[in-house]
């Protein structure tokens, strides 16, 4: 929530229907999801329409991985903070990701366990990395 009582506005997107339903019924209980899509254009095109406080985006997703949907909203001026949401482990793909600011980087199979915790460090304008993947 934000210091307004509101509770944030966040989007969601990734391309696997089942992780798309889990992600937005484990956020909807603490935040508002205004927008839930199959990949980075959609994602891109209703962050541009709805301005989401928050990005919650699968890194790979076809036609735009969420880290360019990410980059391409940030260059054109959004403030939306953002959430990675991945399977890979690969250090490559974290340091991308972290290169776009303060960001969360959360591996799916500890979804449930640092979702909420990276959602409240990057809001709060800090980073968060599944510590999983950490060393």
């Amino acid at each position: 929530m934000n210091g307004s009582g509101a509770r944030a506005r966040i989007l969601v997107a990734d391309d696997h229907r089942a992780m798309l339903e889990t992600l937005v019924s484990l956020l909807s209980r603490d935040f508002e999801v205004v927008a839930a899509v199959a990949d980075g254009l959609a994602a891109v095109t209703q962050a541009e329409h709805l301005e989401p406080v928050l990005l919650v985006l699968d890194i790979a997703m076809p036609g735009l991985s969420g880290i360019a949907a990410a980059a391409r909203l940030l260059r054109r001026g959004s403030t939306a903070k953002v959430v990675f949401v991945t399977n890979m482990r690969d250090r490559e793909f974290m340091q991308e990701s972290l290169a776009l600011g303060p960001v969360g980087f959360v591996v799916k199979d500890r979804l449930v366990a640092d979702l909420l915790p990276a959602i409240r460090e990057v809001l709060a304008g800090k980073s968060f990395v599944s510590p999983s993947i950490r060393h």
